[in-house]
């Protein structure tokens, strides 16, 4: 892992794709089969493949125990190595030099070696031990750090999956575009570079259970000039107020994903048994929507339903759900992510037939460069069937898995803005580790004092995130957890989807999607939005929907 380890930090210091490229295909050239496959995992941040459902199960304080019993080191100078670098591998990396003056470790690590302990480590009840005799192997600061990186599922060295997958192709004087076909239908980027190198990447089947990356939307602007919409052809769908899900289905087995990659099948046994009724092989992508009859319920409703193990007959009758599918993946052998988007209707048309809680979304071919006014009517329309609005969708458009472009676009409608001042902020992830991005706001309470009611870190820009980290450092007044509260001056205006009750604040209420508009430096901290305002939006949501307050 050494030379994994100087690749690593050769690439986080270049910017530059190209050389990103050149580099990584370079190393991958120079390893046996067994390191190549397992280290492509690796570079994508994973210690297993996509499709390979286990994990190592490892939380932060075992790796912090462990490499203390392996390094001994200083608890502040820990707390300050993070705060510089904001993850834990470059934290904890650079102790193991003390490790190395007392010859403590007795192993060298490979990629090949590493998987091996990480299969050890996902299949025992204790971790502690293993974590420890992997940290011990480490033989220099760089290795440690990105060898805890991958443990944490952390990399952060400026590599997505698809530009692993180029460095595949070009290592192999492979079609990149076949590469990320395949390693999305495989759903395993070592066994699809194994076959890149001995050029088999056709012999390659889907693999249904292994999820991919969704396909994403971009917003556009109520009563905007719509000028996306002037070329090519566009289908309008509503958009649905629920849980995006993709569907696998091969044989008798069902999962269900979540834009997490996450298995949430248990969480919704309806709709997985609607599934396993219907014949054939097929991946599907929709949302599971609350409904009850005809009435489609606002998401508060499916909150009761989120991350559930185990659904009581009880919750299942109060909160039933439906599966609203409008787009399909792969059908038996054939992945259909480079079909147009009217191919892939076509085929789930013959292949799904809506029953109890599985439906198919309707959607609306629009005329050529359509007239705000019959946008606004087909939202209208959306909103009054309890809709947040409507998906527009080039007819044409492929899939593009983990992809935001202008393909697909989304047509909503801000609930209301707040204006709210900041009383705790946290620092960033990523480019933003340095500098504090994330930000905890309050409304006034009737009693006058603030009551926090969300958290955002979007809407402002790096030059505005720069601007405020200083400030608020020079007006800190303690911490709160992993946050640093702050003088309660700086007032911000902030949008939302919905507002809902939640224990989560001290207000009793929670944002939906906050995002920041701007900054109000017009605006005094004394003449910020009361809680009063928060209950008259609330109630008035409620009104819209037909729902008692």
């Amino acid at each position: 892992m050494l030379r994994f380890g100087q690749t690593c930090a050769a690439i986080a210091a270049r910017a530059g794709k190209i050389e990103k490229i050149a580099l990584l295909a370079e190393y991958f050239r120079s390893l046996d089969d067994a390191n190549l496959s397992a280290a492509v995992r690796f570079f994508t941040g994973n210690p297993f493949a996509a499709r390979d459902d286990r994990s190592l199960g490892i939380g932060w304080r075992t790796i912090v125990a462990a490499a203390r019993n392996a390094w001994g080191f200083d608890e502040a100078q820990l707390g300050a190595n993070y705060r510089e670098h904001g993850d834990l591998g470059a934290a904890l990396g650079p102790f193991v030099r003390a490790a190395m003056d007392l010859a403590l470790f007795s192993e060298t690590l490979t990629p090949a070696s590493l998987y091996a302990l990480f299969e050890e480590i996902a299949n025992a009840r204790g971790k502690a031990a293993g974590v420890e005799r992997i940290l011990r192997a480490c033989a220099d600061a760089t290795e440690a750090t990105y060898v805890i990186k991958i443990m944490t599922g952390d990399l952060r060295i400026g590599l997505r999956e698809g530009l692993v997958a180029d460095a595949v192709a070009a290592a192999f004087e492979r079609d990149a575009h076949e590469v990320r076909r395949a390693v999305m239908a495989a759903g395993d980027i070592g066994a699809v570079t194994i076959a890149a190198r001995e050029g088999n990447l056709g012999d390659l089947r889907v693999a249904y259970g292994s999820p991919i990356g969704f396909m994403l939307a971009s917003p556009i602007i109520y009563g905007s000039d719509y000028r996306d919409l002037r070329t090519g052809t566009w289908l309008a769908e509503e958009k649905f107020d629920g849980i995006r899900a993709h569907a696998h289905k091969a044989g008798k087995s069902v999962k269900l994903f979540s834009r997490t990659l996450n298995d949430v099948t248990q969480s919704y046994p309806e709709v997985a048994a609607a599934l396993g009724a219907v014949p054939g092989n097929f991946m599907l992508d929709g949302e599971i929507v609350a409904k009850r009859g005809e009435s489609v319920l606002p998401f508060r409703y499916l909150q009761a339903r989120l991350q559930r193990k185990t659904v009581e007959p009880e919750l299942l009758k109060e909160v039933p759900v439906s599966y609203f599918v409008f787009d399909m993946l792969a059908s038996g052998d054939d992945f259909l992510i480079d079909e147009p988007l009217v191919v892939r209707r076509e085929r789930l048309a013959e292949t799904i037939v809506a029953s109890g809680h599985l439906e198919i979304a309707r959607f609306t071919r629009l005329s050529k460069t359509p007239a705000p006014e019959e946008l606004h009517e087909l939202f209208d329309t959306a909103r009054g069937r309890g809709h947040e609005g409507i998906m527009l969708k080039r007819s044409e458009s492929l899939y593009h898995p983990g992809r935001r472009g202008k393909w697909w676009l989304k047509l909503k409608r801000e609930l209301s803005t707040l204006d709210v001042v900041v009383v705790a902020v946290e620092w960033g992830h990523g480019k933003r580790a340095k500098v504090l991005s994330d930000y905890t706001f309050a409304v006034r309470g009737k009693d006058g004092v603030l009551r926090t009611i969300g958290k955002a870190y979007s809407g402002l820009t790096d030059a505005e995130i720069a601007e405020l980290t200083p400030w608020f450092l020079a007006h800190k007044r303690g911490r709160r957890g992993h946050a640093i509260t702050v003088e309660p001056k700086i007032v911000l205006e902030v949008a939302f989807d919905i507002i809902q009750p939640s224990d989560l604040h001290e207000s009793g209420f929670a944002l939906r999607f906050p995002r920041i508009v701007r900054i109000r430096d017009d605006k005094p901290a004394a003449e910020i939005d009361s809680i009063d305002r928060v209950e008259e939006i609330y109630r008035a949501m409620l009104a819209r929907e037909g729902l008692p307050a």
